[in-house]
């Protein structure tokens, strides 16, 4: 009390979930709980995402429960998410750049091993199968002999379990009681019933190798002594991992390799091959730079359309002697209200070459119909009249936000001097608008050289170039092209070409962000 009445504030009694035994318990827990999930990963062999959990979660317990650390909690979660969302998908882009990763390629060598192991080949005869119904929701399985119709059947076993197991049979004079099992109940159990495995009664074993039948069998391959060798039991040939490609290789007698791969192949690393075959394969240099040019192309043209049509509109509504300006507002904007995807929809549907009403329209006036869909030049036409369509309203709403900032004074004093609307225009309008508008056609740019859903939605990057060993088109991005290399490549999805042509794209969207910011130092400096 004294202490209070000499002007000292007495303590608070904290709250009970404000004790430092409850935060410490919490942590505690929270620790254990992403321990555990960092070891099922990394005994996934999910490596990459074990080492970032553990570094985001170390560094977020460090920065949440030190007081030292308090300032940096407001950061924590931004730096944590680019982390997450941008450096970890850039690194394991660059990371799967200068490997052989694709649909044939993307075990582990242990994994492709293990798979090649567990395949087998029939070796003896084949019996026609059955299923009856038992006790206690489990089956008898009969087995018909191909040489004398003699009836085996096993003892009760069950099909809910996912692991492998084996039954005898017995040779018995007559079928079990109950309704055989149907076409569709053996479909459902199909899994379970090919890890069964059948013994005859002098010891043979059986495995189910369709729908109806039970053979016999054996591995199709064996491994050598040295744990990578494989032999095919068949053929005796030997097959060795080849590092270089990424596949089970054959071997000839003086120990060269010979041409036949088994697949499935295994991840390697192959250095700078990918970056090379962009530069020195002909079926993919030469639609690489015919793309990289439309690329550019495209994005200028798109940039340079979008600003000029959004300046004119900007300055037409913005005029003193139009009457309802407002509505016209509304109408030029409402373009930018509709999502993306239901306008590039629509137009794909209006310049459709058969039934769409911009060709109708082009036939009845003009005798025309342009092929927007197969003709490079008109398709490439056809995806800038959109994209200009999409682009123009975002441009005019900032030029009519800039051009409330040009002074009266300017256009009093260019009247005075007998100047027309056109030259205020270009002696006025444009270099006080263009200065402002530099970053954000740069940051325009950059957005155009990666649209995706465009091309996707509307032409698919056709039509398609013919002669190259990649599928590529006329009115493909750099983006597109590489998607379809990773998911529509003919001969297999090529994830370590699509992520080294992922990571030029990305040095050259990163120079032009380095140009952007430089254009906006220079422009507020």
């Amino acid at each position: 009390m004294q202490l209070a009445h000499a002007g000292l504030p007495a303590r608070r009694k904290s709250k009970w979930w404000q004790s430092d035994l409850l935060k410490w318990l919490f942590v505690g827990l929270f620790s254990l709980a992403t321990c555990y999930l960092i070891v099922l990963m990394y005994a996934q062999g999910e490596y990459l995402f074990a080492i970032l959990t553990l570094v985001l979660v170390s560094a977020g317990l460090y920065v949440f429960a030190n007081r030292r650390a308090y300032a940096w909690r407001y950061v924590y979660p931004g730096i944590a998410g680019m982390g997450l969302f941008v450096l970890f998908p850039l690194i394991c882009t660059i990371a799967i750049a200068f490997t052989n990763y694709s649909s044939t390629n993307q075990l582990t060598f242990e994994r492709a091993q293990s798979v090649l192991m567990q395949r087998q080949f029939q070796t003896g005869k084949t019996f026609s199968f059955t299923l009856y119904p038992a006790a206690n929701q489990q089956w008898r399985l009969q087995l018909t002999h191909p040489d004398n119709d003699q009836l085996l059947i096993s003892e009760p076993f069950s099909l809910s379990g996912n692991t492998a197991q084996t039954v005898k049979l017995a040779v018995e004079n007559s079928e079990p009681g109950g309704e055989r099992a149907t076409l569709r109940d053996i479909t459902l159990n199909r899994q379970a019933l090919g890890q069964l495995v059948a013994t005859l009664p002098d010891g043979g074993e059986l495995r189910m190798s369709s729908l109806r039948q039970f053979s016999g069998t054996s591995p199709l391959y064996t491994l050598d002594q040295d744990g990578k060798t494989l032999t095919d039991n068949q053929t005796q040939i030997q097959y060795r991992p080849n590092p270089e490609v990424g596949f089970y290789q054959a071997i000839n007698a003086d120990g060269s390799w010979a041409k036949d791969t088994l697949s499935p192949g295994f991840t390697v690393t192959i250095g700078w091959k990918n970056f090379l075959r962009v530069l020195n394969d002909e079926g993919i240099q030469k639609p690489f730079v015919s793309i990289f040019v439309w690329t550019v192309m495209f994005s200028v043209m798109t940039v340079i359309l979008t600003v000029a049509v959004g300046m004119v509109l900007a300055c037409v509504v913005q005029w003193e002697a139009l009457k309802g300006k407002a509505v016209y507002r509304v109408l030029l904007i409402l373009p930018y209200a509709v999502p993306s995807f239901i306008s590039i929809l629509i137009f794909k549907g209006l310049f459709n070459q058969s039934f769409g009403e911009i060709n109708l329209m082009l036939s009845a006036l003009f005798g025309i119909k342009p092929a927007w869909f197969t003709d490079p030049i008109t398709a490439k036409s056809m995806i800038l009249i959109v994209n200009t369509w999409l682009g123009y309203p975002y441009m005019m709403i900032l030029c009519m936000g800039l051009l409330k900032a040009i002074p009266d004074d300017l256009y009093e004093a260019s009247a005075m001097d007998g100047a027309s609307p056109m030259q205020n225009f270009f002696r006025i309008t444009l270099p006080l608008l263009i200065k402002p508008l530099t970053p954000l056609m740069i940051a325009s740019f950059a957005f155009n050289f990666n649209n995706f859903v465009l091309i996707q939605l509307l032409t698919r990057g056709g039509p398609d170039m013919i002669g190259t060993t990649t599928p590529a088109g006329y009115t493909d991005l750099l983006v597109s092209y590489t998607y379809r290399i990773a998911f529509e490549g003919g001969g297999g999805q090529d994830f370590g070409l699509a992520a080294a042509i992922a990571t030029l794209i990305f040095l050259l969207v990163g120079a032009l962000a380095i140009l952007n910011l430089k254009a906006s130092k220079m422009n507020f400096d």
